[in-house]
């Protein structure tokens, strides 16, 4: 069964970094369900179905669903042939909160972010594999080159940390870049003080042109020249924590009233 370029697949081949991932989840105030994203060939399912989980994978491959059925019988009800970013995640177990893990499709993997970020009310948890830059890039701190649109939006509901590195040797066939485990946690307070769609609008448009002073970029948002004159807005948007972009949000739906 060879890997698909078209599904981004790269097999996870190492047992201690399998065993690693299924440990890394936390599962706490008992939470049961478990949703792998893109199985594979089972390398991270097999540790998972040994837990006492309530465990379902979903893969869109179909030769990929043929082969698990195959070498692991007692999947047959626990596989849902589908994409990923496409099912409805309340549907899967009856409205319940889940943990999400999986060696994700590196083609798809911040999108996986987004789509969870969408559902963070139903998970409180997230351990995934991750293109190295990708996954640094999630858990990125305020001032640093990889802090991004995607830490921002992240670190609003998520604590994150990284938890493994894995080298291309783990993988068959090996992948051209280096990989990381990270885990995701979901803050006890799970809204923002301000509008969250709108919120996000103003952390992608601050991060538009990430080299230019808030002061320019949001010229398009802000109507008139008072605010823009503060020295808030002489600040590059890697310099916002999440309070920041909070903040600024709410300043800008000020002036809109």
């Amino acid at each position: 069964m060879k890997a698909k370029k078209s599904y981004g697949q790269h097999f996870l081949v190492d047992e201690t970094i399998s065993s690693d991932i299924a440990e890394s989840l936390r599962m706490e105030n008992g939470l049961k369900n478990v949703l792998e994203v893109g199985p594979g060939k089972g390398m991270l399912t097999k540790y998972l179905l040994e837990k006492d989980y309530n465990f379902r994978a979903v893969e869109a491959d179909r030769d990929m669903v043929t082969y698990l059925k195959e070498h692991y019988p007692q999947m047959e009800d626990m596989i849902i042939q589908e994409d990923f970013l496409k099912i409805k995640l309340e549907e899967i177990f009856d409205n319940e909160p889940l943990a999400l893990i999986g060696n994700y499709p590196y083609n798809i993997s911040s999108q996986i972010i987004f789509k969870m970020i969408d559902y963070k009310d139903l998970i409180p948890e997230m351990v995934g594999m991750f293109q190295k830059e990708v996954g640094e890039r999630i858990v990125a701190p305020p001032g640093s080159k990889t802090y991004g649109v995607i830490s921002v939006l992240a670190q609003a509901y998520y604590e994150g940390e990284l938890v493994i590195h894995v080298g291309p040797q783990s993988f068959d066939p090996p992948p051209k870049v280096q990989s990381v485990v990270i885990r995701l946690k979901r803050k006890e307070r799970m809204e923002i003080d301000c509008d969250p769609k709108f919120f996000k609008s103003v952390v992608k448009q601050a991060f538009s042109q990430r080299r230019k002073m808030l002061r320019n970029t949001m010229k398009s948002f802000i109507k008139g020249d008072e605010l823009l004159q503060d020295e808030f807005f002489r600040q590059r948007p890697e310099q916002l924590s999440v309070e920041d972009f909070v903040k600024l949000t709410n300043q800008i739906i000020e002036r809109m009233d």
